[in-house]
């Protein structure tokens, strides 16, 4: 049987949705009731930047508004247009017919970070004046790559990684509805290796599923752990396409120095430069690492990791590569410690599982005669009217008075502190 257009494109486009219904994930964006859905069902879209990481539907979602909404339709992706390219499509939009019928056509820009702010300033006249209604794409935090005035007239919505539900859901529509695999005998025996490959990311897996089907000539495909992992390491850029590598080896760098190797630490380090990765993408998962990773167990890091920030705006490329390595041998070379974001995820699922507990009389404000009169703030004691500055008094609120949220960890630093703080609780 003769292939058509459609065989012929790759799994991923293939099942690309055409409709919310047949979107997976992000059900807190356009489930029932969702904002998302809520503007599309209302015919309204305002301008807005999705920001998650690669094959959650980004691109897919801006295609179903569009066509949901019968709106003119225009993409540009930030790595191959510029100005010019920017200007000329406003100037389509304004010239569209139906743009005078009041549908306002669509810009989506893919990778918007990567547009310098001269080209994301071309974009405001045309979104201030509604020209266009914007629809960017980004797997960078738009607060560090997108300019203020343009982040200021358009909405952030962050797209997450599909869980495992999720991708099950997608994994077993492909191969009841696909044209090409329902036709084969597909049996999923075993599912922990493709969704741990997959990672979240739809378009991985649905270019597992294509990889492990194409290659087996057996007349039945048995869909286990052993023969994803055997194909995968066959040929380890098959699940890996478009570049999301980058996203492999930025994992594979912070891993190493959580892991206090230099040597592989400087290797990761080297592998993105070489790739052409952005430094500031690096320097910023760097002073992450330095308080997740190591946090109390050595302080300087994160000055150190923030130092490397801003001397890499100021000294610029490729005197910036040095930088980057220093910071990434002390980062991997350094103890670790991850109280810190131990502790402040404890105190937010303590927050969330004992909602707002009333704050102690004493630590209240009392701004007013009537708050004073309440006694708001009148047994207080100043900390630094008592020897060493410090008195004993509760500061937890009364059903938390006993509950421990930071835990000492076993490094030098730490127990330092944690001895200085027993000296003055005792047993709390």
């Amino acid at each position: 049987m003769q292939e058509t257009k459609k065989d012929m494109q790759p799994l991923a486009e293939r099942m690309r949705p055409q409709t919310l219904d047949g979107f997976v994930g992000q059900k807190h964006l356009v489930g029932e009731g969702a904002i998302l859905r809520q503007m599309i069902e209302s015919g309204h879209i305002a301008s807005f930047i999705m920001w998650g990481p690669p094959g959650v539907g980004k691109t897919t979602l801006a295609k179903i508004i569009a066509k949901q909404l019968d709106h003119p339709f225009y993409v540009l992706s930030a790595v191959t247009s510029g100005v010019k390219d920017v200007r000329e499509v406003i100037e389509k939009a304004k010239s569209n017919r139906l743009f005078t019928q009041g549908k306002r056509p669509i810009l989506f820009i893919d990778e918007i970070h990567r547009f310098s702010k001269s080209q994301q300033d071309s974009l405001l006249g045309a979104v201030e004046n509604g020209t266009i209604t914007l629809i960017g794409a980004t797997t960078e935090n738009p607060s560090f790559e997108v300019i203020t005035p343009l982040l200021s007239r358009c909405q952030v919505y962050i797209l997450k990684p599909l869980d495992d539900e999720d991708l099950l859901e997608l994994l077993h529509r492909v191969i009841k509805t696909d044209e090409r695999l329902k036709n084969l005998d597909i049996q999923v025996d075993e599912t922990e290796a493709i969704l741990r490959f997959a990672g979240g990311d739809a378009r991985k897996l649905l270019n597992i599923i294509e990889l492990v089907s194409s290659s087996n000539q057996d007349e039945t495909i048995h869909l286990t752990n052993a023969v994803v992992t055997e194909k995968l390491q066959q040929n380890p850029m098959a699940y890996d396409k478009d570049g999301e590598i980058h996203y492999d080896i930025i994992s594979a760098y912070i891993k190493s120095i959580r892991g206090s190797d230099p040597d592989a630490a400087i290797y990761w380090l080297a592998r993105m430069i070489a790739g052409g990765e952005d430094p500031k993408f690096i320097a910023r998962r760097l002073v992450i690492a330095a308080a997740e990773d190591i946090g109390l167990a050595n302080p300087n890091a994160l000055l150190l990791a923030n130092a490397c920030f801003d001397a890499l705006q100021k000294i610029g490329w490729p005197e910036g590569r040095i930088i980057l390595a220093e910071t990434t041998i002390y980062l991997a070379a350094s103890p670790k410690s991850n109280s810190a974001y131990l502790a402040i995820d404890d105190a937010l699922a303590l927050v969330e599982e004992t909602g707002n507990l009333p704050v102690p009389l004493h630590l209240r404000n009392a701004p007013t005669k009537l708050m004073k009169d309440l006694n708001y703030g009148a047994d207080y004691k100043y900390s630094h009217d008592y020897p060493n500055h410090f008195v004993k008094q509760q500061f937890m609120p009364d059903k938390l008075i006993d509950h421990r949220i930071w835990k000492v960890q076993e490094n030098t630093a730490e127990k330092k502190l944690g001895d200085w703080l027993k000296g003055l609780w005792g047993k709390k």
